[in-house]
C-alpha cells in the first residue's frame, strides 16, 4: 500500500531541491545586512538570524567562549546582548534590531569555534522575531559594509 501511495507523489526536480536546500540550510545566496559593530542579520519573513561578520571573527581570533541571550528575551536595537571571547580579547554582541529571541544556536555554547569555522552557516548566534522591520533600512548591505570596513581601516 505504501509503495502505491509513494508512486503518486510528484517528484521535484533536483535543481529545485538543490536550490532550496542551499538557501534554506546554508544561508548562501541570502542577503545579509550588517551593523557598524560588525553583526549581520539574514531575514526570512519576520524572523532574523544574527551572527558576527567574518571580518569580526577574524579580528577576534580563535573564539573560546560565547555567552548568548536567553530565548524569550526582549531586546532593543543596539542592546549589548552577549559576549564572544577569544584567545586575544572579548567583544560584546549587539542586537541589530528590536525584537524577541526565538532561538539560540545551542551548538555555539558547546563548540564556540564554529564562529571561526563557519561564520555564516553554522556559526550564527540567535534568531529574533522582528518588532520593527523599518529598522532594517538603517543597516548596510554587503557592498556598503565592505566600504565601511575599508574606511575604518584607513582611519586606524
Amino acid at each position: 500500500m505504501l509503495a502505491r501511495t509513494l508512486s503518486r507523489v510528484p517528484v521535484l526536480s533536483s535543481a529545485f531541491a538543490r536550490s532550496f536546500s542551499v538557501t534554506a540550510c546554508n544561508f548562501q545566496g541570502v542577503d545579509r545586512l550588517y551593523t557598524k559593530k560588525h553583526e549581520w542579520i539574514a531575514v526570512s519573513g519576520t524572523v532574523g538570524t544574527v551572527g558576527i561578520s567574518d571580518f569580526a571573527q577574524s579580528e577576534l581570533g580563535d573564539v573560546v567562549y560565547a555567552e548568548l541571550p536567553e530565548v524569550g528575551a526582549e531586546l532593543s536595537k543596539g542592546d549589548s546582548i552577549g559576549v564572544i571571547e577569544s584567545v586575544k580579547s572579548a567583544s560584546d554582541v549587539y542586537s541589530p534590531v528590536t525584537g524577541k529571541i526565538t532561538e539560540i544556536n545551542d551548538k555555539i555554547e558547546s563548540t564556540p569555534q564554529l564562529i571561526n569555522k563557519s561564520t555564516y552557516k553554522d556559526g550564527w548566534l540567535f534568531k529574533v522575531e522582528l518588532k520593527n522591520a523599518e529598522e532594517l533600512k538603517e543597516l548596510m548591505d554587503e557592498a556598503a559594509y565592505k566600504e565601511y570596513r575599508d574606511q575604518e581601516k584607513d582611519e586606524e
